[in-house]
């Protein structure tokens, strides 16, 4: 069968439209749409169609995200400068501008240079008023700040000395706990004592995790999601601040993931559900009125996860988003008064005529070098023979917390529709397997970790699904540190590597951190290695790739962002450099306008027309991607 090839600009450009909200009045849909070339955010009434809505911003930068306040009066919306993570919080009205050329003013409520702001909450009482943090007075800690939204003006709460990492508000916008972290990675729950000041009420080491997800309608006592002692599975309790006493409430019924997540209804306060995530999702409802409408959702959408967008405040209202693996993401507006769906959009119309095309995800298990049990997905390419394929070997970010997931994924659809098998690892320090798993992969960078990747390719190999002469291995941040390590540590293995943003010197990613991350100093150190001990700067010497270039034997592709807060410039420069001076094959892209990621369209289409051409070369013979002429120029500047 012959599968057309579906252009790039389908999985990496902009989409038509995206990220739609509804207002919490229910009256309004905003959502984003390009202006000038840039995802902006747009509305329109919940009764006029797309064409006749109007745009609210005009950022020359993508956003990091947005949403409605409560009374449904501002749109409160984020972003940094050409990549930096110094994120400002910026207010728009949603109302009264009709035209592109009437845009309303967006107004900086956090306009400092160089300083980042968080949101910590936003109230549940007074809808004028959101909590954040500042680290304008110290780079390394936030202070805690009132923000109205409507004067612009910041209110300090609490200067931070004390090495808070976040500030907990109960649902009636009273601040109750922080979370705090030594200097040697043990965290701990405090409590807002009458002296005004915090006391200790619940301390966790550095292997263990412990977090505040919620209160209970009365707030009498909160809901703690913690894996401390001898637990191995997150696990959700009920916690009393007042005594310090902790009762189970759940862990996973089936006993093989960490607690997930949980959800509330904003009008009762009660809990909704809980989630786990297995290969695929799973809702465990404590709510009957919101399983029976999850219960309508998935019998309208039966071969396809359902999720809510977004709701009106009196949950009649609802946008709803239906999705799977090898299906586009289809958006619907549900009145429950009148049992109605209504289509919204595809946020990319032009793919769905391939959608047949797109290619299944299927869960997949294999021993690591050790017998730890990997799990992770495979895809294969659509229609082509399941043997013998060359094969990319994705490895995510993190490592510790991120996961694979299930579902609609552009960068592997677009490697299966070129005819790759594609690997996604679920490598140990992946998130949500259990605190054991998670703290296997300590000190085991270019090691143990690096195996859960590298059987990766033996187990496809020896199944026959994989051809051994015909492997990638790509991926972005602590992906691109594997792209290296593989290239580095198993140079036969790789037929070439593709490293994004990945740290070559593990001493230098060290030195570099953010200062607002001074929090986890002490966990990346016992994640990675100690600096400051001789033991921990022999690790970090023997799984640096920089330090061991020389076994670099096959072709390597880097991309970087210039303004790279977390992996900076200087880790791929300085292996480039080192390379080029032994005259080895390595291409090397730099955007001068991205930091840790690529958020423009065309610079991510110029990456994988880069990545297209590379992989093609080297799998399957020399091939000529062909550009439009913007791409073209995009893909031009980012040769360093």
């Amino acid at each position: 069968m012959q599968v057309p090839l579906i252009d790039r600009k389908y999985f990496f450009g902009n989409p038509v439209i995206s990220g739609s909200k509804l207002s919490p009045d229910g009256q309004y849909i905003s959502f984003m749409r390009e202006v000038n070339g840039i995802m902006n955010i747009w509305v329109k009434s919940v009764t006029q169609p797309f064409e006749e809505a109007h745009p609210l911003t005009d950022s020359d930068r993508p956003l990091y995200g947005y949403f409605w306040t409560d009374d449904s009066k501002y749109i409160l919306y984020l972003k940094d400068k050409d990549g930096d993570e110094n994120i400002n919080i910026f207010s728009v009205s949603p109302h009264g501008h009709n035209a592109i050329d009437d845009l309303p003013v967006s107004t900086n409520l956090t306009p400092l240079e160089g300083v980042r702001a968080d949101i910590y909450k936003v109230s549940d009482i007074n809808p004028d008023l959101i909590f954040v943090g500042i680290n304008e007075r110290d780079p390394a800690w936030h202070d805690l700040y009132q923000l109205e939204i409507s004067t612009q003006r910041l209110t300090k709460m609490y200067e931070n000395t004390h090495r808070i990492t976040s500030f907990i508000f109960d649902w009636d916008d009273d601040l109750r706990l922080a979370t705090t972290s030594d200097e040697v990675g043990n965290s701990a729950i405090l409590q807002w004592s009458d002296e005004g000041d915090f006391v200790t009420i619940f301390e966790t080491n550095v292997k263990e995790n412990a977090n505040i997800v919620g209160w209970t309608p009365d707030n009498q006592l909160a809901y703690l999601a913690t894996n401390k002692g001898d637990v191995d599975l997150e696990t959700l309790y009920s916690f009393d601040p007042q005594t310090g006493i902790i009762t189970k409430i759940e862990s996973d019924p089936e006993g093989k993931v960490d607690f997930g997540s949980i959800s509330f209804d904003e009008k009762t306060r009660e809990i909704i559900a809980t989630y786990y995530l297995y290969d695929r999702l799973k809702r465990y409802f404590k709510n009957q009125e919101w399983k029976d409408l999850f219960t309508v959702l998935e019998t309208r959408f039966p071969d396809r996860e359902v999720d809510i967008l977004g709701h009106s405040k009196d949950n009649t209202k609802f946008l709803i988003v239906a999705w799977g693996d090898k299906y586009l993401p289809d958006v619907y507006y549900y009145d429950t008064a009148v049992q109605v769906f209504e289509f919204q959009y595809t946020p990319r119309p032009d793919m769905k005529p391939y959608e047949s095309y797109l290619a299944s995800m299927h869960p997949i298990t294999y021993p690591s070098s050790d017998g730890l049990m990997i799990s992770g997905y495979l895809t294969l390419p659509y229609g082509e023979n399941k043997i013998n394929l060359p094969l990319v070997i994705l490895v995510h970010g993190g490592p510790k917390g991120p996961r694979d997931v299930w579902g609609y994924d552009g960068q592997v659809q677009f490697l299966a529709n070129r005819g790759y098998a594609v690997l996604q690892p679920n490598f140990r320090a992946s998130g949500g397997f259990g605190k054991n798993f998670l703290n296997a992969g300590d000190k085991q960078w270019g090691q143990l970790m690096q195996d859960d990747i590298t059987y990766g390719a033996y187990h496809l190999t020896q199944s026959g699904v994989a051809d051994k002469g015909r492997i990638a291995i790509m991926g972005g941040s602590y992906g691109g540190y594997a792209t290296l390590a593989g290239l580095t540590f198993t140079p036969d293995l790789y037929t070439c590597g593709i490293d994004i943003v990945g740290p070559s010197n593990l001493f230098t990613l060290l030195e570099s951190i953010p200062a607002y991350w001074e929090s986890g100093r002490a966990w990346l150190y016992e994640m990675v290695g100690d600096p400051n001990t001789d033991e921990g700067k022999a690790l970090l010497t023997k799984t640096s790739p920089l330090f061991h270039a020389d076994n670099i034997i096959k072709p390597l592709l880097i991309i970087q962002g210039a303004n790279d807060p977390r992996v900076k410039k200087a880790e791929s420069d300085q292996i480039v450099n080192l390379l080029r001076s032994k005259n080895h094959d390595v291409k090397y892209l730099m955007a001068a306008d991205e930091g840790h990621g690529f958020a423009k369209p065309l610079n991510k289409m110029a990456i994988y027309a880069a990545v297209e051409e590379f992989l093609a070369k080297h799998l399957r013979g020399n091939y000529d991607p062909s550009m439009p002429d913007d791409v073209s120029a995009a893909y031009s500047k980012l040769e360093a």
